[in-house]
């Protein structure tokens, strides 16, 4: 789960190719708290799926009654349908990468848009970097939340990283598909 990476309000992501504001709060369990106990700030909420699956009602309330929007975040372990019935709850979702070498986020990501037709934000968020943009683009990730250590306007220009690719992409983010020969 999500240790070092706790989104605050006011923290910038890439999305739609600018690096904007990001008014969502990412909320995780600490030891020795439970999904049922856990503080639910005011606002946009990014829970995860322990939380929602024990206060979904609560959650859904929340958006109804004071128009907050609702987000999920998927563990690194926890595969899209932990969530494919409740998709339409979801303004987004994200997708923890616990670290740059696991590429589990990238299937979760390509079956969220084709197999169960996901069309919200899908942003990746944990341990992403410049060198994977190009390529959680391409599955069809459309916001980002890069590292917290690293430049996110320079990690920005990995979007554009390559002209060409080899597979069809998925999602919103894919835009024209250019095939190598």
């Amino acid at each position: 789960m999500l240790n070092a990476v706790r989104s605050s309000k006011g923290a910038g992501i890439i999305k739609s190719g600018a690096v904007i504001d990001d008014a969502w709060r990412l909320v995780t369990v600490a030891q020795g708290e439970t999904p049922e106990t856990v503080a639910l700030p005011i606002g946009p909420l990014l829970v995860p799926v322990p939380v929602w699956r024990s206060r979904r009602a609560e959650l859904i309330r929340r958006e109804y009654e004071h128009g907050w929007p609702l987000g999920v975040w998927l563990s690194a372990e926890e595969g899209p349908e932990a969530i494919a019935a409740d998709l339409d709850d979801f303004s987004v979702i994200a997708v923890e990468f616990s670290k740059f070498t696991d590429g589990r986020g990238y299937s979760t990501a390509r079956l969220l848009r084709t197999r169960y037709g996901y069309g919200g934000e899908l942003r990746a968020i944990g341990d992403v970097l410049r060198d994977q943009l190009f390529y959680l683009a391409r599955v069809g990730f459309d916001a980002f939340a890069v590292r917290a250590d690293r430049n996110i306007d320079a990690a920005m220009a990995g979007l554009a990283d390559f002209s060409a690719a080899y597979q069809r992409a998925a999602g919103p983010a894919a835009g024209p598909t250019r095939l190598a020969a």
